[in-house]
């Protein structure tokens, strides 16, 4: 009888507790198959309550919890396995050329690929869904694909993965304002988060859960049937992938879904981005573990030549130099990457692309503009004759001079009938950087994009746009790897004599940059600037810096904390 007095009068304070507390429109609690399976997500931000519920009804929340209990303790996996490769890469191990295919399968292929997709020359990337104009726009280009991105070009505050998953759910129906019907419109290839990213937002059964579940798990349940039915997907961008295992996984997840879903066994594809210099030696295994559910992989230099730093920056034949300067396809471990990668594919029926253009034509200088479209256009007819299959821009007025410049070099859909030059994969030579040439304006640069993009992420914005190139987390993430990785090895200016760069020149420059750019700003301007500066101080000065700077912001208290004050606001 006490137990039964002490519970019932604990009821009671509970219900005096809550009573006090402000309602909290869009508090979605479910209890699925008894107490002891539990969904829980946070409110919905002003002005997104209907989005939430019509987002997360009770039948997708069912799905995601299954989702979720399926596949969670197979995403820790997938992070326990990463901590010993890299435990192996700091004992000094390096990497070694994988192949885990049965030795019978020697002459497969991947499945065959989607009408949509055969022709994939021209993706616009960085486009955030949240960012409701910019997917309008996206939608009504002359392109290809658009690369639909909860990862690299976007923020994942509350308020962003609500805005774009429910603007994705509006334009997969035709329902958002300006846009064609889907069979119409470039091909959304949507781009979950990778598995470092964490969902604060939800949990299922007492644990936040992954953020590329969530993402997923969402698209697909509200989107895959009408896509398929439309012959418009549903296709997805698959970021940092670093082994075969983490693509068996995805795999796994694929096949789950289409018979949950009642969708044809191979429906939904996938593009692979090799972003990390291990998946680099398992490209071929990657792709035999997704076979029916790939059509390719995909390279991008920035955040591949910053997993080089994060893996072996202590030594000092990884010193990587200034990366506006040498970190080009010029360089002999990025051509040989490249190199590598289209011959994988092509041998296995698969598609090869490219990393975007992230020049823009900002302003109306014409002479400046005319420089930009040639240098663009030089870069990306490179990449062509390497016997790329397609890449990337993020500005909508390079489309045009990108066509024309794909028309008159490949007019067939791609290049996989197109005899390549002989090439001899080397780990070695995916391993030769270019080693310590670094000018103090190059340091500034790098503490600049990385500061800003900080102050974006304090904004709840993915890019920004910054002396003419559009910067996201991936170009964030190689110039802070690169200024920690100066600050350790105490690298000598080239161009300033007796200069060793140090963490007190970096203090200095920074709190110079911040001072002079802020001068005229608000107080609330001045005050988020001044944080992110605080955290770039952290980043580029810790004993074992993150691995990935959007993990760490996402975890950051001055990021949540911002995120809850937008919440609130319009």
């Amino acid at each position: 009888m006490l137990g039964t007095k002490a519970a019932a009068t604990s009821a009671d304070r509970l219900k005096v507790i809550l009573s006090h507390l402000p309602k909290k429109p869009g508090n979605i609690p479910f209890d699925f198959l008894g107490s002891k399976k539990s969904f829980e997500i946070s409110p919905a931000p002003k002005g997104l309550e209907s989005a939430i519920t019509l987002l997360f009804t009770e039948d997708c929340l069912e799905f995601l919890v299954k989702l979720v209990e399926t596949f969670d303790q197979k995403a820790d996996e997938v992070l326990r396995q990463r901590v010993l490769r890299r435990c192996a890469v700091e004992s000094g191990k390096l990497p070694e050329f994988v192949s885990k295919r049965p030795n019978k399968s020697k002459g497969w292929k991947i499945d065959s690929i989607p009408r949509r997709l055969v022709n994939r020359k021209l993706d616009l990337g960085d486009i955030s869904p949240s960012r409701t104009d910019l997917l309008v726009n996206a939608l009504n280009a002359n392109v290809q694909g658009i690369q639909v991105d909860f990862d690299d070009g976007h923020c994942p505050s509350w308020r962003n993965q609500l805005q774009g998953l429910y603007n994705v759910f509006l334009a997969v129906r035709n329902q958002l304002p300006g846009t064609p019907a889907l069979d119409k419109v470039p091909v959304m290839m949507l781009r979950p988060r990778a598995w470092n990213m964490m969902e604060h937002n939800v949990m299922i059964n007492g644990r936040e859960i992954p953020g590329p579940l969530l993402d997923f798990g969402v698209l697909i349940y509200h989107n895959g049937r009408i896509m398929a039915d439309l012959d418009s997907g549903p296709f997805f961008y698959l970021s940092k992938v670093e082994s075969a295992s983490e693509a068996r996984l995805w795999d796994q997840i694929f096949t789950w879904a289409e018979n949950r879903l009642g969708l044809k066994f191979g429906t939904i594809k996938s593009c692979v981005l090799i972003e990390n210099i291990l998946a680099t030696f398992e490209m071929e295994s990657i792709l035999y573990e997704l076979r029916h559910h790939c059509i390719g992989l995909n390279c991008g230099i920035w955040d591949y030549s910053a997993s080089i730093i994060s893996l072996f920056g202590r030594r000092p034949e990884f010193v990587i130099s200034d990366r506006v300067r040498y970190v080009n396809i010029d360089q002999l471990f990025l051509i040989s990457y490249i190199k590598l990668l289209i011959k994988v594919c092509h041998k296995r029926g698969a598609l090869a692309t490219g990393g975007m253009a992230a020049l823009v034509l900002d302003g109306d200088d014409s002479n400046n503009q005319e420089s930009i479209i040639r240098r663009v256009c030089e870069s990306k007819l490179k990449e062509i004759r390497l016997g790329l299959d397609g890449f990337m821009v993020h500005d909508l007025g390079l489309v045009t001079h990108i066509n024309k410049l794909w028309n008159d070099n490949c007019p067939a859909d791609n290049q996989l009938k197109v005899k390549l030059a002989s090439f001899k994969k080397s780990a070695a030579d995916l391993l030769k950087v270019p080693v310590g040439q670094v000018s103090l304006s190059a340091l500034e640069h790098n503490i600049s994009v990385a500061t800003l993009f900080i102050e974006a992420w304090l904004r709840q914005s993915g890019t920004f746009t910054f002396r003419g190139a559009v910067e996201d987390s991936a170009t964030a993430e190689i110039s802070r790897s690169q200024v920690w990785q100066w600050i350790f090895h105490r690298v000598l200016l080239e161009d300033v004599e007796g200069t060793r760069v140090s963490r007190q020149l970096v203090f200095d420059l920074v709190d110079s940059f911040a001072q002079q750019l802020s001068a005229s700003f608000n107080q609330v301007d001045k005050d988020r600037l001044l944080v992110a500066v605080k955290i770039f101080k952290e980043l580029v000065t810790s004993r074992d810096p993150p691995i990935f700077i959007t993990t760490y912001l996402n975890n950051h208290s001055c990021f949540l904390n911002a995120c809850r004050q937008s919440n609130n606001g319009p």
